[in-house]
């Protein structure tokens, strides 16, 4: 049966607001989601609940579990050490042979996805820059043709998204997106040693940002969160 746009609106309005939720901390890692409960809070059926916690799930925002419910995924720091390892191994690389072949086309539509990004840091937009600012790096392979390594660099990114949007501050967000629009000035260049150096430091800062080495309760008391 299709889904009606009243339900649509009400499961992604659900979606929407545990996501800002869980990112500002009102949600921390491991805590329970009772379809019940929020069911009464959002005044909607259990249903349109399961529905946005499916969502949410395949986001890796929250973990289901049988027999237990969902909850909000706790990330492992080890996972997310070992994510950002592989993703320098390929990126670098990556990058390195974008900037001998990138073209005048690509460039302009690095550019005009480093400008969206700077609006969403700009705005505070936590969940858009996010996004953009891991998309900069799929873009990339894209861009390339290369779709094998773009979906691998998807999957990459989306198993550290919610480490970023939760560890990554404001300051640092801002900081990626300055890193990524020097790394399209150097490809513009066609100086590949440049861009992949940049490239390096750049997923070494955003680990370095996450702060993964302080205890979980330490954690939980950072400044507002926000992402690569």
């Amino acid at each position: 049966m299709p889904t009606s746009p009243l339900h649509t609106s009400s499961t992604s309005a659900i979606v929407l607001s545990l996501t800002q939720a869980i990112v500002e901390h009102r949600l921390l890692p491991g805590t329970k989601l009772t379809e019940q409960k929020l069911g009464a809070e959002f005044g909607v059926s259990r249903t349109l609940v399961r529905q946005a916690l499916l969502q949410l799930a395949q986001q890796k925002l929250v973990t289901l579990e049988p027999a237990r419910g969902a909850f909000v995924a706790s990330p492992s720091v080890q996972e997310a050490r070992e994510v950002f390892a592989v993703r320098r191994m390929l990126e670098v690389e990556m990058v390195r042979q974008f900037a001998r072949q990138v073209t005048a086309t690509q460039l302009r539509a690095l550019r005009q996805h480093v400008r969206r990004e700077q609006a969403a840091v700009q705005q505070h937009n936590i969940h858009g820059r996010t996004e953009l600012l891991g998309d900069f790096h799929v873009r990339m392979a894209e861009l390339m043709g290369n779709q094998v390594l773009a979906q691998m660099l998807g999957e990459l990114i989306s198993r550290c998204d919610l480490i970023t949007l939760m560890y990554q501050s404001s300051s640092a967000a801002a900081h990626s997106h300055d890193e990524h629009a020097q790394i399209v000035q150097a490809l513009a260049a066609r100086d590949a040693e440049r861009a992949a150096q940049l490239t390096h430091d750049h997923l070494l800062h955003v680990e370095a940002n996450l702060g993964l080495e302080l205890p979980r309760r330490s954690r939980k008391t950072r400044h507002t969160p926000a992402q690569p």
